[in-house]
């Protein structure tokens, strides 16, 4: 059963997790044009490079890549909600964590990237989320958390239900 907070920390996680994974495209999207601009040589599938020169190319831009702060520091903090995520789980069912967890990165991911000029298809994730909402709704009936105040099977019903008893 989960702890009291717990629905709290995993939206929280979601949302970190979303905001950042947005940021770390951004932070990649700045590494590729900074790695068009290099002298690195491009790695392919028919390289005839010796392998120990593939390694160190390969290294090097992983080493590039991290050097990025616009990449790293968000993988830091990504990294540090992943920690607090593995912490919930030790007390909190999965079937109630993972659902949270991955609809809020996913709708926070939409949000960001569409506020750091991305574009996304807003009607899917609405759609993602509000179905998540229901399912949310129906993992806490099943608990007998929520007593049945109307009809579960309908978006608005899901999103109230979840609204009113988080």
């Amino acid at each position: 059963m989960a702890a009291v907070g717990d629905v709290e920390k995993m939206i929280a996680v979601g949302l970190v997790w979303g905001a950042t994974n947005a940021l770390m495209k951004k932070g990649a999207l700045i590494w590729d044009k900074r790695l068009e601009s290099s002298s690195l040589p491009e790695q392919s599938p028919s390289d005839q490079r010796p392998l120990s020169s593939r390694i160190i190319t390969s290294l090097r831009l992983c080493f590039k890549l991290i050097l990025t702060w616009q990449y790293s520091l968000p993988l830091s903090v990504n990294l540090a909600a992943s920690v607090t995520f593995f912490s919930i789980l030790g007390h909190a069912p999965i079937s109630l964590a993972v659902p949270v967890t991955n609809a809020t990165t996913f709708a926070t991911t939409a949000v960001v990237g569409i506020l750091l000029g991305e574009e996304t298809r807003v009607g899917f994730a609405l759609l993602y989320f509000l179905s998540f909402y229901i399912y949310i709704s129906w993992i806490l009936l099943r608990q007998k958390k929520l007593k049945m105040v109307i009809q579960p099977y309908t978006y608005v019903s899901g999103l109230y239900l979840f609204l009113k008893h988080s």
